[in-house]
């Protein structure tokens, strides 16, 4: 009987330190993984993809911000204007990784079509599709791409 609560008692407790691990990663400290490590500042392990794209190379996870498009740079980008904003959307988060000190990653429990995790992200403490829209470098996500290109190669309002 003994063995049995034991065994019972074992599981329940798996079960529920599971649960609160099945809830997404989120880092709770800058300087700590969810597993304990010390992990340095943000801008030691964290790639910047693009303005909407994060990689964090310790716990080899890419995210994508759930709540904002940004747009594309490169040659996925549709006019020139699409490119010179998408740089800048991706260098303004670079700078607040840079200057960050606490990352924190809130999956969705979601990924995308390209296996990326859907996560809100906060960089000191601050949603940062939040403050990309503010600087009028990212607009909301509404479940599929728009253009960000007129037939002039100006960016759509």
């Amino acid at each position: 009987m003994a063995r049995r609560r034991r065994i019972f008692l074992g599981a329940i407790t798996y079960v529920f330190l599971f649960a609160l691990g099945a809830g997404g990663m989120t880092l709770m400290s800058p300087l700590m993984s969810a597993s304990g490590e010390s992990r340095g500042p943000p801008h030691s392990y964290i790639r910047v993809i693009d303005g909407d794209t994060l990689e964090d190379r310790q716990a080899d996870i890419t995210y994508r911000l759930v709540n904002v498009d940004t747009p594309e740079t490169g040659s996925r980008a549709s006019c020139i204007a699409e490119r010179e904003q998408g740089e800048a959307a991706t260098q303004a988060v670079r700078d607040l990784i840079a200057s960050a000190q606490s990352f924190e990653a809130r999956p969705t429990g979601r990924t995308d079509y390209y296996g990326r995790t859907i996560a809100y992200i906060n960089v000191d403490g601050r949603d940062l599709g939040e403050t990309l829209m503010e600087e009028h470098l990212a607009r909301p996500w509404r479940g599929r791409r728009y253009p960000w290109c007129d037939a002039y190669g100006q960016l759509l309002p």
